[in-house]
């Protein structure tokens, strides 16, 4: 795959028999290529920049180019009359990428060519190319729409299964774990989650409407496979559900396990303050530097008063522990 500054990444010309051979600029200018049933060109959306070939040449309607190079997207399927404009979201499996990273495909597709644009390098659009340089090429434009979208909700199932690993775990350390280093990962898995969920649900929308396109290219086939896409797109979508209420309840127990903590250290602090407070008292009364104070001219008066002290928060004590305040 190549990435040069005029924005293509890879383009690919198809004989709808199952082979595929990589092409350039002068063939995908042409207005006619020999044998070849259609086309696909993979474009970079260049920030801030000129697409000179889709603007100018590649006479797609300019409401779908405003559609291709729009800055931020959400999945959706739009039917034109000669064709049908299709966004995607696919999370990446490449190095050093977030799981919550869910990066658009914009994907147009006509009887006799496909154009793809993305933002963001995908790992599943790296994948088709490889396949197709080994061989295993889409015979209809519709086949290959199907294989793209089968491959960008493998990758969502990857990602999901992990993060429902993820909140297994949390469930089983919510007991035994240190409060102050779970409560990170329960709000990182569900942000995740939330994160994931917003993408993912209008993403299966997007698939079934797109199955509904009446065109020669789409066959029964294909219309099964991205149905079946939508399926699995919607059982993602309920496990992040389950995913972000799991979270919540875990939370929820930190929460109520830190009160509870709470609420034993500040009565353990009042059944010590009950106990001393009025040792203090004394111990304080008697200490004042005034005449009159109790037992000031007896030698044992310190240890008679200490007797007293003592007898007296034993006495409170056991107090407490009838009274079971503790």
């Amino acid at each position: 795959m190549a990435d040069g500054k005029d924005g293509l990444v890879t383009a690919w010309a198809f004989d709808g028999a199952g082979a595929a051979r990589r092409i350039g600029w002068p063939e995908i200018r042409a207005s006619h290529l020999p044998g070849i049933a259609f086309t696909w060109v993979h474009l970079r959306l260049i920030p801030h920049g000129h697409q000179p070939w889709l603007v100018e040449e590649s006479g797609i309607d300019p409401r779908v180019i405003d559609s291709l190079i729009a800055d931020e997207t959400r999945p959706r399927c739009a039917l034109y009359e000669s064709g049908a404009f299709l966004n995607l979201r696919g999370i990446n499996l490449l190095p050093y990428s977030l799981p919550d990273e869910m990066h658009s495909l914009r994907i147009w597709v006509e009887p006799n060519r496909i154009v793809s644009i993305h933002k963001r390098p995908l790992s599943a659009v790296a994948d088709l190319d490889d396949a197709f340089a080994r061989g295993r090429a889409p015979r209809t434009p519709g086949e290959f729409v199907a294989d793209t979208s089968m491959r960008l909700v493998e990758r969502m199932d990857t990602v999901v299964n992990t993060l429902a690993e993820q909140a297994d775990e949390l469930e089983e350390l919510a007991i035994s774990e240190h409060l102050s280093s779970l409560s990170p990962k329960v709000s990182e898995v569900r942000r995740i989650a939330i994160i994931l969920r917003r993408y993912i649900a209008p993403q299966r929308e997007a698939l079934n409407h797109f199955s509904l396109e009446d065109a020669d290219w789409l066959a029964s086939r294909d219309r099964h496979r991205l149905r079946e896409a939508a399926d699995r797109v919607t059982r993602f979508a309920e496990e992040l559900d389950s995913i972000r209420d799991r979270a919540a309840v875990i939370y929820d127990q930190l929460v109520e396990r830190r009160a509870e903590q709470m609420n034993r250290s500040m009565l353990l602090l009042a059944v010590v303050t009950a106990v001393f407070a009025p040792l203090t008292l004394i111990t304080g009364l008697l200490g004042m530097n005034v005449g009159g104070i109790p037992e000031a001219t007896d030698p044992t008066g310190f240890w008679g008063i200490t007797a007293f002290v003592i007898a007296l928060g034993v006495a409170l004590t056991l107090l407490i522990r009838w009274l079971r305040v503790v």
